[in-house]
């Protein structure tokens, strides 16, 4: 086995783990909208999830342990990457709010504060904002 080939394995677990904890966020209510459905199509096509993977992840969500980033600067990348796919798929409404306001809970943000931190990353990433200034400005908005 190649470097590239751990490399990839190892990147391929962690997409997946990550989708399932999205799913497992999306299942706390304990069901799967039509909305939540569509937008975890979506995140499957972007982190590489092939249909079996994303059947069987669904099938056996409680199985992968939700592991939320230790480090703010890795919760800050997620949401990042999160709220762009949500920006760039032009996904928007309450029901999508909702579902990213219940991720960015389970990426570890304080529930008092989510729904402010969800539209300060909405607004920086509609204006074009990069990884490095995303960060900046939600690490500032508690200064």
């Amino acid at each position: 086995m190649s470097i590239s080939d751990l490399f990839d394995s190892g990147f391929k677990k962690r997409n997946e783990s990550h989708f399932a904890s999205i799913v497992r966020v999306a299942m706390a209510d304990g069901i799967i909208t039509d909305d939540e459905k569509a937008f975890l199509i979506r995140l499957a096509n972007n982190l590489s999830i092939s249909e079996g993977e994303y059947k069987a992840i669904l099938k056996d969500y409680k199985s992968h342990p939700i592991n939320p980033p230790v480090s703010y600067d890795r919760r800050l990348e997620r949401l990042y990457d999160l709220v762009r796919m949500v920006y760039v798929d032009d996904i928007h409404g309450e029901p999508e709010d909702s579902l990213l306001k219940k991720i960015a809970v389970g990426l570890g943000f304080h529930a008092v504060n989510v729904k402010y931190i969800i539209d300060k990353a909405s607004t920086l990433v509609s204006q074009g904002a990069d990884l490095d200034n995303f960060v900046d400005q939600i690490k500032n908005m508690n200064r």
